[in-house]
């Protein structure tokens, strides 16, 4: 649609302040640990590539966006070479990227140096696959930084993106970036580079680091009930705050982005399979009931999950195995965030009192957790179910090795007995370590037992999901972790 240039300049002058050398935007100055990485492909990008941040709505992804624009300021870039431009804006929608582009070189000429275009929710733009392809390989000049809440591009046409842009995937709030982001009052924790170092530890130091670790739990429970979504993060109101993350942004992808972006209709019976899949998260995903009790046909109902998991509101884990093993066999799936669930039902701080429902909640942070640590070095999760039913929650594959970890979060301590899933996994695969995750500070430490060789180790679920949240802080660049 043609729109006039000058209508076009007047709004992207108003997201772009620093063109006028004007007061930028108030920002926090605590940033995400997916900074540190964004930051190496602003300064020095290892290679001539766009740089695509996914993650689901109202995550951080423009905040994101804007501290790369300060980043660059501060490194003396010019400010006629950094567009910031927002396609969740109607105009700008209306108008096209290329108007767009038009409008801002007409009004700022350009200085000496490369430019930086930063596109906020390019799965707005038509076309926006080709578009950033197209940039990639005729503008060298030029450094693409691009958002995106849903990936509708990559399902369709995945060769449009090979070798054209980097991936850096913004999850929720690491339990770490939370106590941050909420100015928590905690006693500061010792740093583990990867869990492997507390058997590295004497009982004497785990007893301390658990006496310091006490404030924590509160935190991590309110965690739990709030999720990770930095705007409902600050609300004091725990109802408000699920009612917004209810209201702002599942209602919105919804009702909204699903229509938009993929052309749904029947929105209502998509709403109920999101709520099926809140209702029973962390389970083992039971088609036939679910197509039964929502009465919807399996493709239907099979579409609406490919959905959900493509607009970051659901991850799916596979069973451990390969071929058949997988094709045959039913995956278990896990809402994005572990508030996403309480706030869908409005149900306050109400999970924390229900044994079963707090379990799952920490089974679903913990996992959360693993695949945010591990992303970047492409570790394949799983889960495994071996004879007589017993199961391991989750598996990870370093490629090398195989490590386990059991999500035991009750108010009794883990007994080996009550292993046997994990045992049997160890013997069978040869498993060198595996991680049982506890509730009580007390159960921490090395796991003696004569039924396996591996490695046993006890850890408490606000540890583990503090330090996997601290390790990606602290490294900023997430290739170099370790388990």
């Amino acid at each position: 649609m043609d729109i006039d240039s000058d209508k076009l300049y007047v709004v992207l002058s108003q997201f772009n302040p620093w063109w006028r050398g004007e007061e930028f935007f108030e920002l926090p100055r605590w940033r995400r640990s997916a900074f540190g990485e964004l930051s190496i492909w602003l300064a020095a990008p290892p290679t001539r590539r766009a740089v695509l941040i996914s993650g689901a709505r109202q995550i951080g992804k423009t905040t994101l966006l804007l501290q790369a624009v300060r980043f660059l300021l501060d490194r003396k870039v010019p400010a006629a070479n950094i567009l910031y431009v927002t396609f969740d804006h109607p105009i700008l929608k209306l108008a096209g990227i290329d108007a767009v582009l038009d409008a801002w070189r007409q009004r700022t000429p350009r200085a000496e140096g490369p430019e930086y275009i930063l596109v906020d929710e390019a799965q707005f733009i038509r076309e926006w696959g080709t578009w950033i392809k197209h940039q990639v390989d005729f503008f060298r000049d030029r450094r693409i930084i691009f958002t995106g809440s849903a990936v509708p591009l990559l399902e369709s046409d995945p060769e449009s993106g090979v070798g054209r842009w980097h991936t850096i995937r913004l999850t929720t709030l690491s339990f770490y970036e939370y106590l941050k982001i909420t100015n928590a009052r905690v006693p500061e924790l010792p740093p583990m580079r990867g869990l492997h170092e507390i058997r590295e530890r004497s009982p004497h130091a785990l007893l301390d680091i658990a006496e310091l670790a006490k404030p924590y739990i509160a935190h991590f429970h309110e965690y739990l009930v709030r999720g990770g979504f930095p705007q409902t993060a600050m609300i004091e109101n725990v109802t408000q705050a699920q009612r917004l993350l209810r209201e702002d942004i599942v209602d919105k992808v919804l009702k909204r982005d699903m229509t938009a972006l993929f052309g749904v209709r029947r929105i209502l019976e998509l709403e109920h399979t999101f709520l099926y899949l809140c209702l029973h998260g962390g389970g083992l995903l039971d088609m036939p009931a679910l197509c039964s009790n929502l009465e919807v046909k399996r493709p239907t109902a099979q579409n609406f999950i490919d959905l959900l998991e493509a607009t970051h509101l659901i991850y799916r884990l596979l069973p451990h195995g390969y071929g058949k093993e997988v094709l045959r066999g039913r995956c278990k799936v896990y809402v994005a965030d572990p508030g996403i669930a309480p706030a869908v039902m409005l149900r306050g701080r109400d999970v924390i009192d229900n044994p079963a429902e707090l379990g799952l909640a920490v089974e679903t942070a913990v996992f959360k957790h693993l695949v945010t640590r591990f992303y970047a070095r492409q570790v394949r999760f799983s889960y495994w179910r071996g004879r007589q039913d017993h199961e391991v929650d989750i598996v990870a594959d370093l490629g090398t090795e195989l490590v386990p970890f059991e999500v035991k979060y009750r108010s009794e301590p883990t007994k080996p007995r009550e292993l046997k899933g994990l045992i049997d996994l160890c013997e069978q695969k040869r498993v060198e370590r595996a991680y049982i995750v506890t509730r009580h500070l007390s159960d921490f430490g090395p796991v003696t037992t004569d039924k396996t060789t591996a490695q046993m180790t006890c850890i408490p679920a606000a540890l583990l999901c503090y330090w996997t949240g601290e390790a990606e802080t602290r490294i900023g660049v997430p290739e170099g972790a370790s388990a």
